[in-house]
């Protein structure tokens, strides 16, 4: 019943969203704004329209301008109308430009860009989480014992993992297996979160036995974590709210934190992925399952239609999950709850 319920609330919403509409500013819009440090990209785009993730319908690039899809504090926006459309152009500032001296002689760094959404509330996640196969798990090395005899180890101790190191890397993230997740509605297998609780350096192997100091740690390492390679590959912190580029639809999978009610600032894991097209700064709606009342004329259960309740954006995209940020929730919602492109 609920699966022939969402596929017929799909439909509906893909019928809305094929049909083209006019780009809708935010009563009170400001005509100019100076960007200040603090603010996201998704706070700003909420400044100017009625629905953020239009952003790229609204923002010029300027190919004059270095690095013009990034925004420094300091920088001003200001509202123009081309052609009858609603268009943002960009005015640097001096913060973009400043150059800030470090320790290291010869070393400089520009002023940081604002992000799409705040940092903190997805850095965790940005480069220590992801999601493997059965097999990665199975067939890596593992964490034998700590050099002292204790089973429990922390940053700065030397433990001892057991397994295959000959694969030339040197930096081993240590992760302990985490929920499995399959989809609610095919049963087919999405992958295992791999959470990480540390990251360890190698130091000596002799024969299958590795001696490795652990960098940092998250929480405690224990005997049985997973040593797995760390990836190499950019940390993309700077993107910008969009809708995805086809319509989509599914589910919240998990919330992390371990909460069930789920709110602002949530980190949360949706069965969707790159293979659905999801790109990172996509934004989706959430709507809160509709629920089942009894209907005394009919006499038989009857589920409601699903509401709007609040919006999220990807950060991190795998093959099938993606990582989201809840931006805002209007009513209870929880995990299960239906997401679809705006």
């Amino acid at each position: 019943m609920k699966k022939r319920v969402l596929s017929l609330f799909a439909a509906s919403l893909l019928m809305l969203s094929s049909m083209v509409l006019a780009l809708e500013m935010k009563d009170g819009h400001p005509d100019s704004y100076v960007v200040k440090k603090g603010d996201t990209l998704w706070d700003i785009s909420g400044m100017f329209l009625a629905n953020p993730w239009e952003w790229p319908e609204i923002w010029q690039v300027n190919p004059q301008i270095e690095n013009p899809h990034k925004i420094y504090p300091g920088d001003t926006l200001s509202l123009v109308y081309v052609d009858g459309q609603p268009t943002l152009q960009l005015n640097r500032g001096m913060a973009a430009n400043t150059v800030k001296l470090s320790p290291t002689v010869g070393v400089t760094e520009l002023e940081p860009a604002i992000p799409a959404i705040p940092l903190e509330e997805i850095h965790a996640f940005m480069r220590d989480s992801r999601f493997v196969q059965p097999e990665e798990m199975a067939g890596a090395p593992y964490v034998m014992a700590g050099t002292k005899r204790h089973i429990i180890a922390g940053a700065g101790d030397e433990i001892f993992g057991r397994g295959d190191f000959s694969d030339g890397n040197k930096i081993y993230g240590i992760f302990r297996e985490g929920q499995v997740f399959t989809d609610p509605e095919t049963e087919e297998f999405l992958g295992i979160q791999a959470t990480a609780v540390g990251e360890s350096r190698l130091i000596s192997v002799s024969n299958d036995v590795a001696r490795l100091l652990v960098n940092r740690t998250h929480s405690e390492i224990k005997q049985g974590d997973t040593l797995l390679p760390t990836i190499d590959e950019p940390v993309r912190a700077f993107f910008q709210p969009s809708k995805p580029k086809k319509f989509v639809a599914g589910e919240i999978m998990a919330v992390e934190g371990g909460v069930s009610q789920i709110g602002p600032m949530n980190v949360v894991i949706v069965n969707l992925g790159k293979r659905e097209g999801i790109e990172p700064g996509n934004v989706l709606r959430i709507y809160r399952n509709g629920e089942n009342v009894y209907d005394p004329v009919a006499k038989e259960l009857v589920q409601l239609p699903n509401d709007k309740a609040g919006l999220l954006m990807f950060f991190k995209v795998h093959e099938k999950l993606g990582y989201a940020l809840v931006l805002t929730v209007d009513q209870d919602v929880s995990i299960g709850a239906a997401v679809f492109r705006p």
